[in-house]
Parts: C-alpha cells; structure tokens; sequence
C-alpha cells in the first residue's frame, strides 16, 4: 500500500514537471520576447553553432511544476540532448519568470569554461537588473551574448581580479629590511672583532662621534 502511494506521488511529481519540445535554438513558452528578438537571438546561436560546434538553446516557460530550477534544467538539457554526444558541449538557458529563477545548465565538455561561477556573474550583472526592471527582452539577450563571449574568449578575463595592495601593506624590500640592517652589523661586528679596515673605519666614526 505504501509502495502504491508512493508510486502515485512519484508519478504526479513527474506529471507536473512538463517540458516544452525543442522547436528551435529560442524556444520562448513564457512569450517573453517579441518575433524580432527571437530572430536576432536565432542568429547569434545559429552563428555560434557553426563556428564552434557548440549548441546554445534559449527556453522561457511559465511554470517549473513544483519543482527547483536546477533539476528541472538538468532534465530539459537531457531532454533536449543538446551538444554533440562525444564532446558534451551543449549549454541551455532557462528563464521562469513567474518562480524568478534563472539557470545556465552546460554540459560536462564545457564546465571549465562556462564555470558556475562565470554563470552567476552573467545572470547577476547582466540578466537579473533587467528582469527586475521588466526588460525581459534585453535580460535574455544580454545573458545570451555574454554567454557567448564567456565561451570564445579567454575564461580568465571573467575572473575575479585579484585586489590591489592597501597602500598600509608592506612592500618586500620593506618585509627584508629588517634581515638586510641585521646582516650588515654582524658582517661590522665581525670586521671590529678582526681589526679590519671596515671595522676601524666604523669604530673612528663611532669614536669621535661620541666625542663631540
């Protein structure tokens, strides 16, 4: 019995969960954008596919069914079979406005460079000030073509750079200075000690400075 029920709720959860077919590179279930946008952004991923082999697919909908946008992405993408099976290099963007949450789900050949990282700084800068203001239109299109930029240029450019020196912190030769000082009064030490010419000359100095 409790087997039955909870085959039941598992098959409802599915249930709930219903992912859009794959009808094109921009697949807009929310209607969030308008024909001329979805053409431009058609182009750039057409364009991207043929240049790199890499299979970017935009999707909107109007619900998640319950469930949290991750899982829900992973399933599309896999749904979706997107980028090509050996190099695994597919990327999907999901937008569900009505739940607010974004996601960038990249298959496992590009992961070292579309990071998570690189992908929560494109959704934080460049999508969700727009989706805040209403601008779906250009949230879409602006995570799109950062996206891209991520995936051809240099992956280092889009990491955090590194902080500058506070003007307070000490400079290398001020961390050897120290040790420098120290050395050479054991090497005039020494000089004293032995009746060197060094060491007579710092002693006169010394001598007749304290004579004054």
């Amino acid at each position: 019995m409790v087997f039955a029920i909870l085959t039941l709720w598992l098959g409802a959860a599915f249930a709930a969960a219903s992912y859009p077919a794959l009808t094109g590179r921009v697949v807009d279930g929310a209607n969030l954008l308008s024909a001329a946008t979805r053409n431009t952004l058609e182009v750039k991923l057409k364009d991207l596919e043929d240049k790199s082999q890499i299979q970017l697919e935009v999707a909107t909908v109007t619900s998640l069914g319950g469930m949290e946008i991750e899982p829900y992405a992973n399933e599309l993408f896999r749904s979706w079979k997107l980028g090509q099976t050996k190099q695994n290099n597919g990327v999907l963007l999901l937008v569900a406005p009505n739940e607010h949450r974004v996601r960038v789900e990249v298959g496992y050949g590009l992961e070292g460079t579309l990071t998570d990282a690189v992908s929560k700084v494109i959704i934080a800068n460049a999508m969700t000030p727009r989706f805040k203001a209403g601008d779906f239109e250009g949230g879409i299109t602006r995570g799109v073509d950062d996206i891209i930029t991520a995936l051809t240029t240099d992956s280092a450019s889009w990491q955090p750079m590194p902080q500058i020196r506070n003007v307070d912190q000490q400079s290398p030769i001020d961390t050897i200075m120290p040790f420098i000082v120290f050395a050479i009064f054991i090497v005039v030490f020494i000089s004293i000690l032995r009746g060197g010419i060094l060491g007579q000359i710092v002693l006169s100095m010394l001598l007749n400075g304290g004579g004054r």
